[in-house]
């Protein structure tokens, strides 16, 4: 998330309660998760095992439990509790603003766009011309959709992201991570009944141009679809998952997060897709393999009994 205007380091120190080292003179511009930093960016850590990775992102600015050497050019505000911390600048920087009616008087809604009735267009919504919106809808604030998109009744753009850290020592033992990313929606796109697409957690979620949805599909937070995909019913992507152009998921298939699916390939029904799978390919089973091979191994599989009768025959 971009901040409106930059904000000085030492201001953040005292909001949040930390102790500032390295440059004191920084001035941040926005808010983000360490897989979408970018300079000027504040970002968090607090496991050891990342603070690496962190401190040597692209973010500017970064909230840590633990003093440490600080690299150059950056500044480390040390708290106790950076995940709070971080979550406190985002509800400072981007408080839920309340609606007042079905349709935002911020929204901004193109020429020849139909809304049917029971739509909800949150706040700061921007929708392109030639659309369709069925009844209710929901577009959460801040969602930006492209030109000739039709969406289905049911459809929730712009969920929270589904991010929470566990706190064992608590009688309630999840703290949300606020979400302050977008919904995009490209030109072209439809998107069936009864879908939910979460927002990113700071970052965007993106529908890339003239993909298509079937109903009941779960898009993860700050998961990124490619042009012309096609995903039948009941999929469910995890968050920060990106799919390639072209690419083809059968209903049920289940992706986990953090992985690539490459260009154009094929993911046949009920399949499980755990990690990163390679494009121009056709996959089956769970977890995925190329289909082709699956088709044997099931063949060999349906002969056991076969050959189990055969060999206690020969005995």
């Amino acid at each position: 998330m971009q901040l409106e205007s930059p904000v000085s380091v030492q201001w953040i120190a005292d909001f949040i309660g930390a102790r500032l080292f390295g440059n004191p003179d920084q001035m941040a511009t926005g808010i983000n998760e360490i897989h979408k930093v970018q300079p000027g960016d504040i970002s968090f850590v607090d496991f050891e095992k990342y603070y690496s990775k962190c401190l040597n992102s692209a973010a500017t600015i970064i909230i840590i439990n633990k003093e440490v050497e600080v690299p150059a050019g950056k500044t480390v505000l040390v708290c106790d509790d950076p995940f709070s911390a971080y979550v406190s600048l985002v509800k400072h920087f981007k408080p839920f603003e309340r609606a007042t009616q079905l349709i935002s008087s911020t929204a901004v809604i193109g020429e020849g766009t139909i809304i049917q009735p029971g739509a909800f267009i949150g706040n700061h919504v921007h929708i392109g011309s030639n659309c369709l919106i069925h009844a209710n809808v929901s577009i959460y604030d801040g969602c930006i959709i492209g030109n000739h998109v039709i969406i289905h009744s049911g459809t929730v753009l712009g969920a929270d992201a589904f991010y929470f850290k566990r706190r064992k020592d608590r009688a309630v033992q999840y703290d949300k991570l606020e979400s302050c990313g977008r919904v995009i929606i490209k030109d072209d796109v439809e998107i069936g009944a009864l879908c939910t697409i979460d927002k990113g957690v700071s970052g965007d979620t993106i529908i890339g141009q003239g993909s298509k949805l079937d109903n009941h599909i779960q898009v993860g937070h700050g998961t990124i679809i490619g042009r012309n995909c096609l995903i039948a019913s009941h999929v469910g992507i995890a968050g920060k998952t990106t799919l390639e152009d072209e690419v083809i998921l059968w209903g049920q298939v289940g992706v986990n997060k953090d992985l690539t699916i490459g260009k154009g390939a094929v993911v046949y029904a009920q399949s499980g897709v755990p990690a990163s799978i390679e494009g121009g390919k056709t996959y089956f089973g769970s977890p995925v393999v190329e289909a082709r091979e699956k088709m044997k191994e099931l063949g060999w599989i349906r002969r056991i009994p076969i050959l189990w009768e055969r060999v206690m025959g020969e005995k």
